[in-house]
């Protein structure tokens, strides 16, 4: 059996576990470290994860782990602790891995603090590891079931790339290889964001003609700034870019479509947090992502908004009133 034999899943939420599971499948060994306890007691003894996971059984061969030090002889690392915990991490990580070790970036987002994408996060704290992205439509309850998943894994290095598929492929998740890093992440990043836009119309009771013209119109937002930081068209339309846009645009099983449900019918932003156990990448990614946009001139008018009504200064009636008052124009990117 080719690839890595031993893989960490570092983050022990709904996405870390179902890629253990994943890991499991394409019988490789997995060990996730975790922050809470209850979490790696849960894993340890119960073999489930309940607060993340809720009914599903976990393969017994999953060990969980709090130590960040015994990840040390796993041959892949999977990251998927939020994208905003990312650097953190990397830090920690960088006096315990060696530096031929592939890191997979499973978080989508963009660093709040510095506009980075997370590739450029991971270069600057483990610059000598090879680094990947592993993106597309999945949620995480389906994948941990076994219910067939296609996602897109990135990398600059081919060979790597060939090995990252072997080590996670299985019959019911199966990652295509890409080179394009950036699209990837524009992708997983910016669908965050319209997926909030979208609840906020289903919240609202505007129908699905305008939840499909946001999808429509919000991915012509993510072909114009991905295009200019260097993605490619094809990468975009594909399952990291639109596949993972309607997957996450169309369901509450959506973390941040069901935020925007509930912004919509009206429930303010901090009681929609406060009720979660999980983070919800959409409103930490919004201002970095208008800010990246205005930094390279791109118009986002839908990005915008959701921003400027998850920031709480704007009235969501009026803000949708200023995207159908925008003025007509020809259909293009």
């Amino acid at each position: 059996m080719s690839g890595a034999q031993r893989v960490a899943i570092v983050g022990g939420g709904a996405w870390g576990t179902a890629l253990a599971q994943c890991c499991r499948r394409a019988g490789r060994d997995a060990v996730i470290w975790a922050r809470r306890p209850e979490t790696i007691v849960a894993i340890n003894r119960d073999h489930g994860n309940p607060d993340c996971l809720p009914g599903i059984a976990l393969d017994p061969a999953i060990t969980a782990t709090d130590d960040l030090a015994a990840l040390a002889p796993c041959g892949v690392v999977l990251l998927v602790t939020p994208a905003q915990s990312t650097r953190t991490l990397c830090r920690q990580l960088a006096a315990i891995l060696r530096p031929t070790v592939p890191l997979v970036i499973c978080a989508k987002g963009i660093e709040r603090t510095t506009g980075s994408l997370l590739t450029a996060v991971v270069a600057a704290e483990l610059p000598s590891n090879p680094v990947a992205v592993l993106s597309g439509p999945s949620f995480a309850i389906e994948v941990a079931r076994g219910l067939p998943t296609a996602v897109t894994l990135a990398c600059a290095d081919e060979a790597i790339a060939t090995t990252l598929l072997e080590t996670l492929g299985s019959r019911s998740f199966r990652p295509y290889g890409s080179d394009d890093v950036i699209g990837v992440q524009i992708g997983g990043a910016v669908k965050n964001v319209l997926a909030i836009a979208c609840g906020i119309v289903q919240g609202r009771h505007l129908g699905d003609s305008a939840r499909a013209a946001l999808i429509t119109r919000g991915l012509a937002e993510m072909a114009r700034l991905g295009i200019i930081l260097g993605a490619r068209t094809e990468t975009l339309m594909g399952l990291s870019g639109l596949g993972d846009l309607t997957l996450t645009c169309t369901s509450t099983q959506s973390r941040n479509m069901s935020l925007g449900a509930a912004l919509g019918a009206g429930t303010p932003l901090s009681g929609i947090l406060a009720a979660r156990h999980g983070v919800t990448e959409g409103v930490h990614t919004a201002a970095a992502l208008v800010e990246l946009a205005e930094k390279h001139g791109v118009e986002m008018p839908i990005a915008t908004t959701v921003d400027s009504i998850l920031k709480q200064d704007a009235d969501i009636d009026a803000a949708i009133a200023a995207l159908l008052n925008r003025p007509f124009k020809a259909e293009r990117w």
